[in-house]
């Protein structure tokens, strides 16, 4: 018998409005994921302290557990410290280190989790992945997706506007992600899932097609809604393909070249999507990325992040080594530091300064 369908690993709830955070007792037991109201509740020093003492009264049976920070060792402390009680579920509260820490957590005691995202910095929110810091470097290890998504725009309005603009950055870099991966199946015969790269590319689109603003709710929907369906994207694919392209690998090659002067993921991913666009020859793709980019506050050349043409070359030339076996744009090419040097010479005058 033919297989119809497939079963999408998705959460049961994606809540993202204004004042979500309010309602988040009641959809928990509304969706059966805690009717005891046991909750082991993950949060960070900054935005996740402040939001506790507004949630505690709303949540009189969980238990909070400060976390640290965004390491491996934070995260099995955690682990070690929930195995201690009984609860229905892990919620992660905060920024993406605390979620990435509760999501390795919340799989380790095998838990299911609840992100509850205080800002928009990246699309990990919802990935099966959780990306920690470890005495090697960081690693990326598979978990779980979250069983739910709460994303109070409220909430995202307050946090640095830096968030927003890294997540803006992450989700358009879809489309040079997907092009990538669309270039591996030409030339490699790589598998491509058609599902998975269509709903990457659609968050990505939507997002870089919305005339709105950082300060706009439907803008902020827009862009969380499309960080979601890119983790649900990854999912789908079973890996990070969808979402992670040439661009991302200059992006680990600014961490681990300058790891004290790298800026944040999303803007240099968005560099390095525009960058890659233009290399693969879609020029008017890249300049109208770049110009979107630019309307956001984000950077389109490297100088505008601290570093030197050279400094880029060399990241470049660095960038497919981080991802071995991986191949894009960048490898596709195959390019010497003086042909970096020309295209970005090339990218540079076309975007204009």
């Amino acid at each position: 018998m033919p297989v119809l369908t497939r079963l999408i690993p998705s959460p049961v709830v994606v809540d993202i409005r204004a004042g979500a955070l309010d309602d988040l007792a009641s959809v928990l037991a509304d969706q059966r994921i805690s009717a005891s109201g046991k909750l082991a509740v993950a949060i960070s020093g900054g935005s996740g302290a402040k939001l506790r003492q507004r949630l505690e009264p709303a949540l009189p049976g969980a238990d909070w557990f400060p976390v640290g920070g965004g390491t491996l060792d934070d995260a099995v402390k955690l682990a070690d410290a929930i195995k201690k009680g009984r609860y229905d579920a892990v919620v992660g509260l905060g920024g993406g280190k605390i979620i990435d820490c509760a999501k390795f957590a919340a799989a380790r005691v095998g838990l299911p989790l609840v992100a509850v995202a205080t800002n928009l910095s990246h699309d990990g929110l919802c990935s099966p992945v959780a990306t920690l810091d470890n005495d090697a470097g960081r690693g990326s290890y598979g978990v779980p997706n979250p069983i739910a998504v709460v994303i109070d725009l409220d909430v995202i309005r307050e946090a640095p506007v830096r968030f927003v603009r890294s997540g803006i950055g992450d989700a358009v870099s879809n489309i040079s992600c997907v092009a990538d991966w669309e270039l591996s199946n030409r030339v490699t015969g790589e598998s491509i899932d058609g599902l998975a790269a269509a709903m990457a590319r659609q968050a990505g689109e939507a997002v870089l097609r919305h005339p709105g603003g950082v300060g706009d709710d439907s803008f902020l929907q827009v862009l969380a809604e499309g960080l979601v369906l890119t983790g649900i994207s990854m999912s789908v694919a079973g890996d990070s393909r969808p979402a992670s392209g040439a661009c991302h690998e200059i992006n680990h090659a600014f961490d681990l070249l300058f790891p004290k002067r790298a800026a944040s993921h999303g803007e240099q991913v968005g560099i390095g999507a525009a960058f890659a666009m233009h290399l693969r020859g879609a020029h008017e793709e890249s300049e109208h990325m770049a110009e979107v980019l630019r309307r956001h506050g984000l950077p389109v050349l490297p100088e505008e992040i601290g570093f030197s043409q050279d400094e880029f070359v060399q990241v470049v030339a660095f960038a497919p080594q981080t991802r071995p076996g991986r191949y894009t744009i960048l490898e596709h090419l195959d390019l010497s530091t003086d042909q970096i040097k020309d295209a970005y010479a090339d990218y540079a005058k076309a975007i204009g300064s």
